[in-house]
């Protein structure tokens, strides 16, 4: 029998160790309470994410989260399979609220509140990154609805949500509550939309590229009211009601009486109130069944203030033949259970180019990857 080094046995049993210890940790959360339709099966890609909010996929196939309090932005080295995480590297840190992540021919653009970075070839510098060069520093430097969600649309120019300072206030609408957009190089600032509190995610709808989006609603006004919205741009400058009128029909206490609620667009669906409607993404993969294409993902990060928790799922929303909402349903909910204790709060949505959906929990420090196989 042919005998290995004892320096081999060693190695060899180390090896054997990690990858316990790895599988480990990844089965470590509770994710036998997640509920989802059947056929549609959730792992998690990793727990070593801290704080994980926006995603993004580089044209390498890594994967790029930003982070809120913990100031970091990570990169996600994929295992051939997708179905977990073979590498996490942190390749900025010390940045104030860097939640956005955005990427654009080889370069990953990050947002830090008052300032949008960039870091150049980034998937060939994953371990030498660099520090991030800032192209645009003219952004409001208050934290309160401070962190932004950016991405690129259709017409390649990054977008860039703007929130409101406060509970509800009334600003600058050419600089808070509306979401803006730029050049790649940080020039040619412009408001896209206007009266929109706080939107933490947007995405394009395929084929018409029209920019759909969420907006969370006022607090204070009791547990039902107002709803969270699902908007749809359809004009440059367009205004839906931030602080006038929430949800469409609210007229604000405050300032209501300046301006009606009739003079805005209304919302094209109503989410419930204090659900914290963020990421939003059209899925666009071949994976999940027919029905699902096209449809609208939305991540509720759940309540804060409500004298019963709300949220904490995943809801999905059918679009009709017209672009109108035919209706909304839970699609995957158990981060809160039945005592209202929660284990998981989810951020952003992301197709994988397999079609699976993955899922960011800032409140787990965990990706989950969402597949279906044919019951």
């Amino acid at each position: 029998m042919r005998r290995f080094p004892d320096g081999w046995l060693f190695l060899l049993g180390a090896i054997l160790f990690f990858v316990a210890q790895f599988a480990a940790a990844r089965d470590a959360l509770p994710i036998e309470r997640l509920s989802l339709p059947p056929g549609f099966y959730v792992e998690v890609l990793s727990d070593q994410v801290s704080g994980a909010r926006g995603m993004v996929l580089g044209p390498k196939g890594t994967l790029f989260v930003g982070s809120r309090g913990q100031g970091n932005v990570y990169a996600i080295t994929l295992d051939p399979s997708r179905a977990y995480a073979a590498k996490v590297r942190t390749i900025a840190s010390g940045l104030n609220m860097p939640v956005g992540v955005a990427m654009r021919n080889g370069t990953l653009y990050i947002s830090a509140v008052s300032r949008i970075l960039k870091l150049d070839d980034i998937e060939n510098r994953l371990d030498s990154p660099g520090k991030p060069v800032t192209i645009y520093d003219k952004l409001p430097t208050e934290t309160h609805h401070g962190w932004r969600y950016i991405a690129f649309g259709p017409d390649q120019r990054l977008y860039v949500g703007v929130g409101a300072p406060c509970n509800v206030c009334k600003r600058d609408e050419n600089r808070y509550a509306m979401i803006g957009s730029m050049k790649p190089d940080g020039t040619d600032w412009r408001v896209i939309a206007r009266g929109v509190r706080n939107s933490v995610g947007f995405d394009w709808q395929p084929g018409t590229n029209a920019l759909w989006f969420t907006d969370n609603g006022r607090d204070l006004l009791g547990d039902d009211v107002p709803d969270d919205e699902l908007n749809r741009l359809s004009s440059v400058g367009e205004h839906f009601g931030f602080p006038y009128c929430h949800a469409g029909n609210v007229s604000d206490p405050d300032f209501g009486r300046e301006k009606p609620c009739r003079s805005f667009t209304p919302p094209r669906a109503k989410l419930g109130a204090h659900v914290a409607a963020l990421g939003m993404r059209f899925y666009i993969g071949k994976q999940f069944p027919e029905e699902y294409r096209g449809n609208i993902f939305i991540a509720e990060h759940g309540s804060w203030n409500r004298s019963s928790k709300v949220g904490y799922r995943v809801v999905r929303v059918v679009l009709d033949a017209k672009g109108n909402v035919a209706k909304q349903e839970v699609f995957a909910q158990g981060w809160l259970d039945d005592g209202e204790t929660v284990w998981g709060r989810p951020v952003d949505l992301l197709t994988l180019p397999d079609g699976s959906l993955l899922i960011s929990d800032d409140h787990a420090g965990a990706i989950y990857r969402i597949t279906y196989r044919k019951p």
